[in-house]
């Protein structure tokens, strides 16, 4: 096949995907390798989403899990297939309209994530410490208007970064030496003002990642303390056995989204990057579902009466 690629200072018309560098046969290791877990976090995703649909889970929090999973299949859909090309032909084309949806779906998805973890642990939050008032005030309505507007502002936040990035067109070098179309080479390429763009970059990522992540870690403080407070063992376990399994989720999401925006992404870190971007990409999705399944009971029991039915 051939391929266009420039690094002059020219108007760039389409990007070169470099992908994973190595040998032929560790490729093809590896282009089934990933094949393998993509098939198994769709598997798994949408058992979740199946379960909740099916009315086997239902309450507020796996109406938010059931969320996750569909950005989760979301994400890992937006980018596995053509990095999978990229694996077989060493390296892959792809158009500037190509590069910049790839680039706001990532971007989409991983936001769409982080409030849904963290509406998750509004969830746990409500249920632990304000029992009570737990059923008035997590109404069906209240948690529909909320993923709604999840939805809706991380569309419309993510959007408007893409079109800031993009609307000036871009100029430069063509070769992308990642996995798939990240914000690094988009933003080095673009004509827009590079001021504007790290401005609202940082400005979303505030937004979009720190605020959720420290609402979270005050929910979690305020679940534990209150959990402390209970008088006997076993109700303590049993409070916390309900939100530990979201905690993990949390702790596992932002570890590899912290790794993986900390690590430098040139020189030779350049294989770290990618490395730490294939497993946020295509394990994280398969991870959360799992987590939930082994440390859920209600899932577990759920699974176990579906199975059951089935066969």
């Amino acid at each position: 096949m051939n391929y266009t690629i420039s690094c002059y200072k020219t108007e760039i018309t389409e990007f070169f995907l470099l992908g994973f560098s190595g040998s032929r046969t560790l490729k093809v290791l590896l282009f089934f390798l990933c094949i393998v877990i993509y098939i198994m976090s769709l598997t798994v995703n949408s058992m979740i989403i199946g379960l909740y649909l099916g009315s086997w889970l239902r309450s507020p929090m796996y109406f938010f899990l059931s969320h996750l999973s569909a950005a989760d299949i979301l994400l890992s859909t937006s980018v596995v297939p053509n990095f999978l090309s990229t694996l077989l032909w060493n390296g892959q084309t792809m158009s500037v309209s190509a590069c910049v949806v790839q680039f706001f779906c990532c971007c989409f998805f991983t936001g769409s994530e982080c409030f849904m973890l963290t509406a998750m642990s509004y969830d746990r939050y409500l249920a632990i410490c304000n029992p009570l008032h737990y059923v008035t005030i997590m109404t069906k309505k209240h948690y529909l208007c909320l993923a709604t507007l999840i939805w809706f502002l991380v569309f419309t936040s993510i959007f408007t970064l893409t079109i800031t990035i993009c609307h000036s067109g871009f100029f430069g070098c063509n070769i992308i030496n990642d996995i798939y179309c990240d914000y690094s080479p988009l933003s080095e390429n673009s004509r827009s003002d590079i001021f504007i763009v790290e401005l609202l970059k940082i400005l979303l990522n505030i937004i979009l990642a720190i605020l959720p992540f420290l609402f979270i870690m005050t929910s979690y403080i305020c679940i534990i303390l209150s959990i402390l407070k209970i008088s006997t063992s076993t109700r303590r376990q049993k409070a916390f056995s309900t939100c530990s399994s979201h905690l993990t989720v949390v702790c596992t999401f932002y570890g590899i989204l912290i790794a993986k925006y900390t690590v430098p992404s040139k020189g030779q870190s350049v294989n770290v990057t990618k490395t730490i971007s294939l497993v946020y990409i295509l394990l994280t999705p398969l991870l959360n579902p799992i987590i939930y399944s082994f440390r859920n009971r209600d899932v577990q029991k759920a699974l176990s009466k579906w199975i059951s039915l089935t066969l």
